[in-house]
């Protein structure tokens, strides 16, 4: 045994001995091969290009003629490397030419990876090529990369999911292109699958909040809800319902089994519903859990959610919640306030002890509230720019949230400088007039937005490219307010055809509105492009006519700012009307003339109390009207007419908009009261008390009454831009003396589209959709109405808030009468209405639009029992230009 063990000891030794010896000698070998030398670059040959710059290549690759490089070493590995990084070339390699002594030759071979010369897509309409072209941007010449292909798929992918085509296949593929070397055809095949609507959101884990209220909360992701009508219909019909109401009781059969047996009859695709977005459905995720932070749940969370396909072009949504516990506010303590105490502090914030916990109601009272009651804008209206709040929120118990609430005050700021800027067409006085801020005053954010307001009132901006941006001088405690504005056109062209029935006949209007007119330089030919503007001023030119039988001309001059310093306005206008009676045997002779020539002045100023959203107008106006054998209407046929009077009006308009006042309001109020009276002659003069029976020349010739009017509109926002509408007016016309008796040339007139075609007896025309208008003057005296009310409410709704096409439709119901004298008066007995419209408006012609009103109180003569309804009580309006009153 022990001569075994040394006998195998000593052959172990030997093996060992062997392999030191063996790894001894290669490593001899291999450092007498491989001798470690520094050569210099002496040049740089570049082999294989075909659409590169060689010394763009050299350069890319780190190596530089007269460069020291080391072989074998890190320098022609490293210039490798970096050529590969450029991902042009599909080989590279460097190698040595040739050697003297210590210089060395390089040359660089590469085989460049094949150019995109032009690229097709297949599978889809031309449309949707169109749209993704322009969202890809693939250019010939650029190479066809993994990344890029990365890119183009998920291009495409995302432009069909915003379209709910949720599994949409691509497949790019490149083939040689035989016209240019090196260059490859792409042909992107589009199979944009099925489009794949929600049809079930469901829910785990959640205890505290219903299923209701969760999917309310997501705005984007809805479930499928309805079928459209004929599929609706055809539901009813195999349940044995014939009937074609929209009604349909359900009675026993649970919304499941509606779903199973729609889906069981009829086209898979009978449901409308939300298409599935996932970049939305990442949003719907946000404000799902912030819906839980609004009720208490502080700590909620989404564990998981999964996507999968429920059906033929059915999604399923599956979102599991861990509502964590409900917390609720409980002390409340504020550190750093010097300028206000905690009392006022804490009435603003609005939060109570034992209050449900609520995140979003707590930043907005700190810092956003909408209504401008927060504690910032409490800092902010008093200079405190530099305000800042943090709140530390303090785990009191398992149930309750203690706030701590630091506050940096910071320094009052000053204004500095207020920079204006994009008004390449109004000058900049008219822009400055309207800041509600100037250079040395406190810094305050509430006369800033008015700022906006007044500057959107205008009408020459677009509101929504207005900009009202504070750049904060921390050092100086200061601020610089940039102000940019964005011109829109805001002149008006009115053109219009109209029917004023039988005695009006067919009219046409052609009218001519300037808004940011400029007299100062009328006379500068360089200013005409095409008219002198800039100024703020408004002239308006309008013309209205039917042939030989009436025609009105009228032109009217605003300035907005008379003097220049102060908001004083000064209003000057002059119309003539004209109408003819003409023969009925001839109908190009006139047996008869009507003449209404009137002038007038009137002046305007911005009151302060009580706040400064009143207006005030005093105005006076000459009125001769002339009637030359013009029998039928009037008390009197041949003879003349004075109607001198005096106007005031008294308003406030608060209105607001998200494209401006003008286009579209959503909130605030505009009212006006107004009082036009003439003086009471007959009771400053005996001549003027006394008349002669039947002596209606005299009697009438000055007009002595008593108008006013009141006219309240307001408007407030119901859900994102649903606005609800509320409006009422109300008139009357009264005399002085009794036994004279009210003007036949002042009256009210109610009914038909409301369009102020021509005013011929002096009335004021109020329209009631749904109704002509002899269906409400038709028991009035013939002169017209001496009192009327009229009561509108609408819900409005933008399809476009964009200023430069701005549409919007609305439902309405409104109901109006009007009374021959204030005896008969009876604000209850209304005729009544609803319908619908659309409305357009377009900056060059101003407003466009139609309703339908259908009158509940009209009496329509001469129909057919079985008439249409619509056809038997409905009306059309038209509307161009402007807004019937």
């Amino acid at each position: 045994m022990p001569l075994i063990l040394n006998s195998t000891r000593l052959r172990l030794r030997y093996i060992f001995i062997f392999i030191l010896l063996f790894v001894f000698r290669t490593a001899s070998v291999l450092a007498q091969g491989e001798v470690v030398k520094q050569y210099e670059i002496a040049g740089i040959k570049v082999d294989g290009t075909k659409n590169l710059d060689k010394a763009v290549l050299i350069s890319l690759s780190g190596l530089r003629v007269g460069q020291t490089i080391t072989i074998p070493g890190e320098d022609i590995p490293k210039a490798i490397k970096n050529l590969w990084r450029q991902k042009l070339f599909g080989h590279v390699e460097i190698n040595a030419s040739r050697f003297e002594e210590n210089k060395i030759y390089l040359r660089i071979r590469v085989e460049e990876k094949s150019r995109v010369s032009r690229y097709t897509i297949k599978g889809i309409r031309n449309g949707e090529i169109e749209d993704i072209r322009k969202k890809m941007d693939l250019r010939s010449g650029v190479i066809m990369t993994n990344s890029l292909k990365s890119s183009i798929q998920n291009t495409i992918k995302n432009y069909y999911n915003e379209k709910g085509y949720n599994y949409p296949i691509i497949k790019i593929t490149e083939f040689p292109d035989t016209l240019l070397s090196n260059s490859n055809l792409i042909v992107i095949n589009i199979n944009k699958g099925a489009k794949y609507k929600v049809f079930q959101i469901g829910f785990e884990g959640n205890e505290n909040l219903s299923k209701r209220q969760l999917k309310k909360s997501m705005k984007n992701t809805k479930e499928i809800a309805k079928m459209d009508f004929w599929e609706f219909i055809k539901f009813k019909k195999n349940l044995g319902d014939t009937s074609t109401s929209l009604y349909y009781k359900l009675g026993n059969i649970s919304l499941l089994r509606f779903y199973e047996y729609a889906s069981e009859h009829f086209n898979p695709n009978i449901f409308k519903g939300a298409k599935f977005d996932r970049a939305k459905f990442e949003e719907d995720r946000n404000s799902l859990i912030a819906f839980y932070n609004t009720k208490g749940y502080r700590d909620a969370k989404i564990v998981s959610d999964t996507v999968y396909v429920a059906g033929h072009k059915k999604l399923a949504i599956q979102i599991r919640v861990d509502e964590g516990r409900k917390y609720y506010f409980r002390n409340i303590s504020w550190i750093g306030n010097t300028k206000y105490p905690d009392t006022l502090l804490t009435k603003i914030l609005g939060i109570k002890k034992g209050d449900v916990y609520n995140q979003q109601r707590l930043e907005e009272k700190l810092n956003m509230s909408q209504a401008g009651d927060d504690v910032s804008a409490l800092y902010m209206d008093d200079g405190y720019l530099f305000f800042h709040p943090e709140v530390n929120e303090l785990l009191a118990n398992e149930d309750s949230i203690d706030l701590e609430i630091r506050l940096f005050e910071g320094p009052q700021a000053t204004i500095n400088h207020v920079n204006i800027s994009g008004n390449d067409k109004t000058n900049e006085k008219v822009v400055r007039r309207e800041l509600r801020i100037r250079p040395g005053d406190k810094f305050d954010r509430s006369k800033l937005i008015r700022t906006q307001r007044e500057l959107s009132t205008l009408g020459y901006f677009d509101p929504q490219q207005l900009q009202i941006n504070p750049r904060p001088n921390p050092e100086n405690g200061t601020v610089d307010i940039d102000i940019k504005v964005a011109e829109k056109p805001s002149d008006q062209l009115e053109l219009s055809l109209g029917y004023g029935g039988a005695q009006t006949g067919l009219y046409g209007t052609v009218g001519l509105n300037f808004t940011n007119f400029s007299v100062k330089n009328f006379f500068n030919k360089k200013a005409w492009s095409p008219l002198p503007s800039g100024d703020g001023e408004n002239l308006n030119i309008r013309v209205q006519a039917n042939g030989f039988r009436k025609q009105m001309y009228s032109v009217s001059f605003t300035e907005p700012w008379l003097g220049g310093k102060k908001p004083n306005s000064l209003q000057v206008s002059f119309s003539r009307i004209r109408f003819n009676n003409m023969s009925p045997v001839q109908s190009d002779s006139i047996i008869g003339s009507y003449y209404r020539t009137s002038g007038s002045a009137e002046f305007g100023m911005r009151l302060k109390v009580p706040d400064d959203y009143f207006t005030m107008f005093i105005g006076v106006t000459y009125e001769n009207i002339l009637l030359s054998n013009y029998a039928g209407i009037f008390n009197y046929s041949t003879g003349a007419s004075n109607n001198i009077y005096a106007k005031l009006t008294i308003g406030r308009n608060s209105l607001e908009g998200p494209i401006g006042p003008q286009l579209y309001p959503s909130k605030g109020s505009n009212i006006q009261w107004i009082t036009q009276a003439t003086l009471p002659y007959s009771a400053l003069f005996s001549s003027r008390r006394n008349f002669a029976e039947g002596d209606q020349i005299n009697k009438f010739k000055f007009i002595e009454y008593y108008k006013t009017k009141f006219n309240f509109d307001w408007y407030t926002p119901i859900i994102g831009n649903l606005v609800f509408r509320a409006n009422a007016k109300f008139g009357l016309i009264g005399a002085y003396n009794s036994s004279i008796g009210v003007s036949p040339f002042e009256r009210f007139e109610v009914g038909g589209d409301g369009i102020q075609y021509f005013s011929q007896y002096g009335r004021e025309i109020y329209g009631l959709r749904g109704y002509e208008t002899s269906d409400i003057m038709g028991g009035v005296d013939p002169s017209g109405a001496t009192i009327f009310n009229k009561f509108v409410f609408e819900l409005r709704y933008p399809f476009s808030l964009n200023p430069s096409a701005t549409i919007y439709g609305l439902i309405f119901a409104e109901g109006g009468n009007a009374f021959s004298n204030i005896r008969d008066y009876n604000p209850f007995q209304l005729k009544r209405s609803f319908g619908a419209g659309v409305r357009f408006f377009l900056p060059m012609f101003g407003l466009l639009g139609f309703d339908y009103g259908v009158g509940f109180d009209r009496t329509v003569q001469g129909t057919s029992p079985n008439s249409p309804f619509l056809d038997k009580y409905g009306k059309f309006r038209f509307i161009l230009g402007f807004e019937p009153q």
